[in-house]
């Protein structure tokens, strides 16, 4: 990389503290200052990693920063990003980068105006794990592929968050909350998605929060917590997602991916690593030995487990990166702007009980194998 950019954070939340503490394992980009609507949470995040604190204003017009990441909540991202191209800086935003793809729309409209990129999270499908997985589906380890599921369940947020109300709100819910780690990972395996269906519920309209400082509290519920959709691929697979915040226990698997040759098991999209599981036409089942990707190495400390990889930052050093060679980043605006069509198309289908045929498509983001990921760390 020829330079190094300049990096801000806007939204001084949970999820700024792994941006902070890991943009520096990557090659090309310095964090040099971060920002929140609250003042004190921005200084104290500042103070916690060395950079210095802004009012969100004073982040849009510092010279000494190429690109902004927003961390704001969901209802605003689109407003945000298109306030960050507009004042001549790149945008990365956490997901969902939109609410609608008219949103969506308007943005690649505004960024192409500016001349700048705009990339969104999810980059986990980058991790070691869903890269080799990606690599022996390529490789017709299965054969080809037909069909697969996906289940993403829990019994919600407001057991454990301090906040959880927008979690509830549209613009949240599994299906937008937790989705698009799902279907970002089902089109770095598959390729872009034709049509959806889905049935949803909502089986409490209002839920009590059960943690601190809010215990005993309830928060309305205003977005579907039960999603059950098939997604059509364009190679023809069939693919089934169950996302819900209403189960209390399920023995389904994250993610299996099957062909004509065999099954693929692949872990926890939410992730970077885990364990890939194959299995043969004759059922025997084997655990692959993971390859020597640099984003699948477990790096970060679990309170009460054992630690796991987590490489986020990875999509925006990717995306700077792109800039700096002239090719499209992994974490495109053209690829997360086919999530969200695809995530709001289950929606609309669970609203009308009618099929959706999504208006958009994407390329496959490129592989990124071992090599690839090592030149994006230092």
């Amino acid at each position: 990389m020829s330079k190094t950019y300049g990096v801000g954070i806007l939204g001084a939340g949970n999820i700024s503290a792994a941006y902070l503490k890991l943009a520096p394992l990557f090659k090309g980009i310095e964090v040099r200052a971060v920002a929140d609507i609250v003042p004190e949470a921005a200084r104290v995040r500042a103070d916690e990693f060395n950079v210095a604190a802004q009012t969100p204003d004073q982040l849009l017009a510092n010279s000494e920063l190429d690109v902004i990441v927003n961390l704001t909540i969901p209802d605003v991202h689109y407003r945000i990003s298109k306030e960050i191209v507009s004042a001549g800086k790149h945008a990365y935003s956490e997901k969902p980068l939109v609410l609608s793809l008219g949103e969506g729309e308007d943005l690649r409209k505004a960024a192409l105006e500016a001349g700048k990129q705009i990339g969104c999270a999810p980059d986990t499908f980058l991790g070691g794990a869903h890269q080799q997985a990606r690599a022996l589906i390529d490789e017709g380890a299965i054969g080809r592929v037909t069909s697969g599921t996906c289940h993403v369940m829990s019994f919600g947020l407001e057991h454990w968050h301090p906040n959880p109300d927008f979690f509830f709100k549209p613009g949240a819910g599994p299906i937008l909350d937790i989705g698009p780690y799902y279907v970002a990972n089902l089109i770095n395996l598959i390729g872009p998605v034709r049509r959806v269906t889905a049935f949803s519920s909502t089986p409490r309209e209002r839920r009590e929060i059960t943690s601190e400082p809010r215990k005993g509290q309830y928060v309305t519920v205003e977005t579907p917590t039960t999603i059950h959709a098939v997604l059509e691929f364009h190679n023809g697979a069939l693919v089934t997602l169950g996302a819900s915040w209403d189960v209390e226990a399920h023995q389904h698997s994250n993610m299996e991916i099957y062909g004509t040759e065999g099954s693929l098991y692949v872990p926890d999209p939410n992730f970077f690593g885990g364990e890939l599981t194959l299995a043969r036409r004759e059922g025997v089942r084997e655990v692959v030995e993971p390859w020597k990707h640099p984003l699948g190495v477990a790096n970060w400390e679990r309170p009460n487990g054992p630690s796991y990889a987590n490489y986020r930052t990875a999509g925006l050093a990717d995306m700077m990166l792109a800039i700096d060679a002239g090719r499209k980043p992994r974490c495109s605006l053209e690829t997360t702007l086919h999530g969200v069509d695809v995530m709001t198309s289950i929606l609309k289908s669970g609203e009308t009980g009618q099929a959706i045929i999504l208006t958009t498509t994407c390329e496959r983001p490129e592989a990124l194998g071992p090599v690839e990921a090592q030149a994006l760390l230092v």
